[in-house]
């Protein structure tokens, strides 16, 4: 695990949510303050809001990368380039994890859409593949960081 990774899993520990974990490490190297990136990356967790859609792991490792590697501009070449990026970047997720969605991962584990997050209790992490997805994306963007903008992450 690497220093990055640990620190992400503190802040879910904590009790930030998935994504918020996962940008929240990357996100002053990339130009946001964790303030904001708190902020961005709240409304996917839980898989989008508790939906159960794509993990907020991978949606917080999504936003890092339009940080790092997006344009600001509406060229259809541009946005190829960075689509293909972020398919790649699911891809790796999901040649680890088997999905990059939420209702997937949580199989087998009571996975409620109500909007009132689940306690955080020992048991909770014990049950939850969570604490170690987030660990994933993080270490999964940092080894594409390392391989594409020679970034020491």
């Amino acid at each position: 695990m690497s220093e990055k990774s640990e620190k992400a899993k503190e802040l879910f520990k904590q009790g930030y949510n998935c994504s918020q974990a996962v940008l929240g490490v990357f996100c002053e190297e990339l130009g946001l303050d964790f303030e904001t990136a708190i902020k961005i990356a709240s409304s996917f967790g839980g898989g989008m809001g508790r939906m159960r859609e794509v993990c907020g792991t991978v949606s917080g490792m999504f936003m890092a990368a339009g940080l790092a590697f997006a344009s600001a501009s509406d060229s259809p070449a541009l946005k190829g380039e960075h689509y293909k990026r972020i398919q790649e970047l699911a891809k790796r997720f999901k040649d680890k994890n088997g999905s990059i969605i939420c209702r997937e991962l949580l199989e087998g584990v009571e996975n409620s859409t109500s909007p009132i997050p689940s306690e955080r209790t020992e048991t909770y992490y014990k049950k939850r593949p969570c604490i170690e997805l987030v660990g994933d994306s993080v270490e999964i963007f940092e080894q594409y960081l390392k391989e594409t903008k020679n970034i020491t992450a």
